[in-house]
């Protein structure tokens, strides 16, 4: 199975849609242990990522994704935007030379998103932040992509990675970032940058991994 510009175009506006959906709860996160913007400053980015799509952002898929990465960097306050924004900018420049995606090719993008990330927050699992959630989801997109599973089955059980490491920064002490600043203080709440990973990943798996 593969999926195309379309399907990948709407799995970019579900996400936005989630954002929305969530924007008070991922602002709740941040409220304790953050600035208390991460789902406002989320959601204007999306929000004026899709006015790019709307607006027609081509029909390549690296075109795409780097149109969501340079409208994410300026448009999120704080670390989100930079963050983010690399996210998807390596997603684009991973899926250069592709029409289409299968699960291979799925799993190299996100490994390029989490690269990027990594070396731009100076960070890593354990940390507490966003890549919490999307290292566990490569990891097991990876893993898949090795066992022959199918695109849809795969995109699932990432989804489920990235949700046991959102809830697993709980009881994390926070070593980046404005929560760093807590110290131990940070332990006991959920990293709101992990959840909108987490996010990134459901809804992955409910439209992407439900088209064809």
């Amino acid at each position: 199975m593969s999926v195309g510009y379309y399907d990948l175009e709407r799995w970019v506006r579900a996400f936005a849609d989630a954002v929305a959906e969530n924007k008070d709860y991922l602002t709740q996160l941040d409220s304790a242990i953050g600035d208390a913007d991460h789902g406002i400053n989320m959601n204007r980015g999306m929000t004026a990522v899709v006015q790019k799509l709307d607006a027609g952002a081509g029909d390549e898929l690296s075109t795409m994704f780097k149109t969501v990465g340079m409208t994410l960097v300026s448009t999120v306050g704080g670390a989100g935007g930079p963050l983010y924004g690399t996210l998807f900018l390596q997603f684009g420049s991973s899926v250069s030379d592709k029409q289409t995606l299968e699960l291979a090719d799925w799993a190299t993008m996100v490994d390029a998103g989490v690269q990027g990330v990594a070396m731009r927050g100076k960070a890593e699992r354990g940390d507490k932040t966003m890549l919490d959630a999307l290292i566990p989801a490569r990891d097991s997109l990876a893993g898949s992509a090795s066992d022959g599973a199918s695109l849809p089955d795969a995109l699932g059980t990432a989804a489920s990675a990235a949700e046991e490491g959102m809830k697993a920064t709980i009881p994390l002490v926070a070593r980046k970032g404005r929560a760093s600043y807590l110290g131990e203080r940070s332990a006991g709440h959920q990293d709101p940058g992990a959840t909108s990973s987490w996010l990134l990943m459901r809804t992955a798996a409910e439209t992407v991994g439900s088209s064809g």
